[in-house]
């Protein structure tokens, strides 16, 4: 029943999930900032592409830890109040990197915004199993997967006209502060289905019915049986291969246009938000194939896996930047990556939706991104070591195929159950 008489809101589960999203946007601007001020702070602060290797280790290595911790605080806290205390921290860690003075300093702080930060992706998917029907969570992810690259998208024009103006400080503390504002919007504005006063019965009986999935009645309930479940490795294993793509993107364009094509600040601007707008349709796109797919008679699951292998084929392109003859085709190949990826990591955020109790969706989630973030960890040393003295294109070549393995494991590991029981879009 409704806890109070206030007037219910249309299609609340959508200006809900249009909320996670701006939250998201604002998690990604916060970690993007570094990305594109990383040229100016290697000047400022005297750092090596090998020391700023160790400042974006710092971020890593907490986000890689706090992934399952995040996942597990949202489960016993709930979404409203867990991602609260974590937006809030995310907000004064990143304000507090105008404070550094060393890139020992600077990677202190960054570690502290990777420890509050890692709470984003489990509560979106957190939201979608508790706010949306089995059918409806490919775009509802999508949307909120979505925010990671317009976040990407806002930082270079935003941290640039900052660094210009103001100075590089400016930019961590204009950043942060959008997050605190958020936080508060946040605070106010999400509430489960079961509590929020502004949903109506009839929206509430939509997605109370649509709850079921494949194997529904099997889903694994504890942490013991998600670890041991086939379906959480065929989730973690492929984004343990798939997030150092997304690392690489969102962390070293700017210095690779500087590196390789000697392009400057106001350049890289111009360029680098370029391969996270194709990152949107990528997302779009993930939301978009899963519903055609289970028209055309396609199981949930399988409509998820087809999904993804199609991303990870588009890997592909990518690959081929080391033979690129101008910073455009560079350019435009990372767009292909850029698409590809969010395709292919939209379709696999779903999933844990898709296999797991909501009472687990958050832990679940949250694991399977520490596996992730081990991942991306691993290839940030690789580049660290082997950038200066190798360039970048065996790198690139290497996140292709890694992505066309995660394929490979997912098919291999994820099967489908009660293919005739399963709901159609």
């Amino acid at each position: 029943m409704n806890q109070s008489s206030k007037r219910p809101v249309k299609h609340l589960r959508w200006w809900i999930i249009s909320l996670v999203t701006l939250g998201t946007v604002l998690n990604y601007l916060a970690r993007s900032t570094l990305s594109v001020a990383a040229p100016t702070l290697k000047d400022e602060l005297g750092m090596s592409t090998q020391a700023y290797s160790y400042v974006v280790l710092a971020f890593q290595l907490a986000y890689t830890v706090m992934q399952t911790v995040a996942g597990t605080v949202l489960d016993l806290l709930g979404t409203r109040l867990g991602f609260f205390l974590f937006a809030i921290g995310w907000a004064l860690s990143n304000m507090a990197h105008g404070l550094a003075s060393t890139w020992q300093g600077l990677a202190f702080f960054r570690g502290l915004l990777g420890a509050t930060e890692a709470a984003a992706i489990p509560a979106g998917a957190k939201s979608v199993s508790e706010w949306f029907p089995a059918r409806e969570r490919p775009l509802a992810t999508s949307a909120f997967q979505m925010g990671t690259s317009v976040g990407a998208i806002a930082a270079p024009p935003l941290v640039v006209f900052c660094i210009l103006t103001w100075g590089w400080q400016s930019a961590f503390l204009i950043t942060g502060a959008l997050s605190l504002v958020w936080a508060m919007v946040w605070w106010f504005g999400y509430e489960t289905p079961q509590r929020h006063s502004r949903l109506s019965d009839e929206e509430r009986l939509k997605i109370e019915a649509g709850q079921g999935g494949e194997g529904a009645d099997q889903r694994p309930a504890t942490r013991s049986a998600v670890l041991k479940s086939r379906e959480f490795w065929a989730i973690a294993i492929p984004r343990f291969f798939a997030e150092p793509a997304w690392q690489t993107f969102n962390f070293f364009i700017p210095l690779y246009l500087v590196a390789v094509w000697k392009l400057d600040l106001k350049s890289v601007a111009l360029w680098a938000w370029m391969p996270f707008v194709a990152a949107d349709l990528g997302s779009l796109a993930a939301g978009l194939v899963p519903p055609w797919l289970m028209r055309k008679g396609a199981s949930v699951l399988s409509s998820r896996k087809i999904t993804m292998s199609i991303g990870a084929v588009c890997m592909i392109g990518p690959a081929c930047i080391g033979l690129a003859s101008s910073p455009g085709l560079a350019i435009a190949l990372f767009c292909v990556g850029g698409f590809a990826h969010q395709m292919l990591n939209g379709a696999l955020i779903t999933l844990c939706s898709d296999v797991f109790d909501s009472r687990m969706v958050g832990t679940a989630s949250g694991m399977a991104g520490t596996m992730a973030w081990i991942g991306g960890m691993l290839f940030t040393l690789l580049i660290g070591q082997s950038a200066d003295a190798y360039g970048y294109g065996p790198l690139f070549v290497a996140l292709g195929v890694l992505d066309l393995i995660g394929m490979a494991v997912l098919w291999v590991l994820l099967k489908s159950q009660k293919e005739d029981s399963t709901p159609r879009a």
